[in-house]
């Protein structure tokens, strides 16, 4: 028997120590989400292995989630940056590839949500080039804040870093990338599908 949809999420992973299968509540509330990021950082083809580990990893630690935080989006994302650190190089080469190609497998995937503000096989590449030479550690600040919606406190709190280093590492990421797209903020790119869900 599924959890109540309506119960946070420390809730459901307190109640998942005792009930293994209350969890998968969790998994069904968050891994839409996390898989569309995930795609959108590594590509379609490693997307579900990602989110499958992840979600592994955070039944193995629930015993370890700190239930005083009732949202587990950071604690999820923190570990999914995790996984998806395991493919650095593979995440740099999609973006160099569509920066010199301009398409974007992901977009060409999930055609009805393309990205409203850089819709632009021009401005797909400009992007993807400044996401590439970006270090591994302002890119992640970055895709959090900008495409999975984090705070920066949700951003500090998921990679266990200070909300200082959060905002340094940001403002270097937007400085680059901002130039990279004639000026326009990455992190304020919203795609439709995300429009949709805030609307």
């Amino acid at each position: 028997m599924r959890a109540d949809v309506s119960l946070e999420d420390a809730t459901l992973i307190q109640r998942s120590r005792r009930d293994p299968d209350a969890f998968a509540a969790l998994f069904d509330r968050h891994a839409p989400a996390l898989h569309r990021y995930v795609t959108r950082r590594l590509g379609d083809s490693l997307a579900d292995d990602v989110v499958a580990e992840t979600f592994l990893a955070a039944f193995k630690r629930r015993d370890r989630y700190d239930v005083s935080h009732p949202d587990a989006r950071p604690w999820l994302y923190g570990i999914a940056a995790n996984v998806i650190g395991k493919h650095r190089r593979t995440e740099v080469r999609f973006y160099l590839a569509l920066a010199r190609t301009g398409v974007d497998e992901v977009a060409e995937s999930y055609a009805d949500r393309v990205e409203a503000r850089v819709s632009a096989s021009a401005a797909h590449r400009d992007l993807a080039g400044a996401l590439a030479v970006l270090s591994p550690e302002d890119r992640e600040v970055l895709l959090l804040i900008a495409w999975a919606d984090l705070s920066y406190e949700e951003v500090a709190l998921a990679l266990g870093i200070p909300i200082g280093t959060v905002r340094s590492r940001l403002h270097r990421a937007r400085k680059k990338t901002r130039a990279a797209l004639g000026g326009v903020d990455p992190s304020a790119v919203v795609t439709d599908e995300e429009e949709t869900e805030r609307g």
